[in-house]
This record gives structure tokens, sequence and C-alpha cells, in this order.
């Protein structure tokens, strides 16, 4: 009976290409977050304003909300005076929190510390809060 077995070369050829393909794969899978998590959403598309009624925002305090699929916050520091900034870290786009009793927000991954213009106070971001622009429209708020 005649032995038809693949030549150990050609075996080791075709394993190193599995290999590789299974490792290209894996790369693939485990990269694709890291990269969306570590790259900035993109804005495009991102339009229209978004409305909320004046009295959501108390005079000294904050309302978080959704705009164009990101976190944003919306304050009134005095009776009137409406401002709305992102409230995605400018580190590494985590959700700040408020904290009435300090009169900042804090950002809980890394400690980033923002005014509540938005400015840095402390800690690794790079840039301040993003402004969003803000109209007064009867009763409501027009963000956007």
């Amino acid at each position: 009976m005649e032995n038809s077995s693949v030549p150990s070369s050609q075996r080791r050829f075709f394993l190193t290409v599995l290999l590789g393909a299974i490792g290209a794969a894996l790369a693939a899978l485990g990269g694709w977050p890291l990269l969306r998590f570590l790259a900035p959403a993109s804005k495009e598309g991102a339009g229209g304003k978004v409305s909320l009624a004046k009295d959501a925002v108390p005079v000294g305090g904050v309302h978080f909300l959704q705009f164009h699929g990101q976190t944003a916050v919306v304050m009134q520091q005095k009776a009137g005076e409406f401002t709305a900034l992102s409230a995605i870290c400018t580190h590494l786009g985590c959700v700040v929190q408020w904290k009435a009793q300090k009169g900042e927000f804090v950002c809980p991954c890394h400690g980033g510390r923002f005014s509540p213009s938005g400015a840095v106070l402390g800690g690794p971001p790079p840039k301040p809060l993003e402004s969003i622009p803000v109209v007064l429209s009867g009763d409501q708020i027009l963000i956007g």
C-alpha cells in the first residue's frame, strides 16, 4: 500500500498561515474596541437643537441631557443665565459629575476637575470642556 502523506514542509506552511490568520482575526477583534475607546467620536451629521424647559434647571443647579448622542450639561448659575457644556472629559472621554458642595465638575475616572465655565482646574485633562451655544426662547432653552 502506498503512503500518500503530505510533506512536513507543506504542513508547517499551512499551520503558519492558519495561525497567522487566527492571530490577525483576534488582533482585529481586540483592537477595534480599543480604537473606538481612544479615538474621539465623529461629530459629522450632528445637526439640530435640543429644547429643554427652563424650570428643569434650578438656579445654582445643573441638568444632564443627551445632545447629539453624547452627554451634555446645562447650568443656571444666576437666575436667567444658562450655559451648556459637553459633559465628556477631554482626557479619556468619561462623563463628568457635578459636585455642588465644591461648585465644580469632577471626572470620576482620573480625577480631572473643571470649573462651572468648563476650564481645567486640575488633573490630567488637556483642554477645557466644550462649550455649547444656548438660546432662550420663551420658557424653553434651545441648546445647540
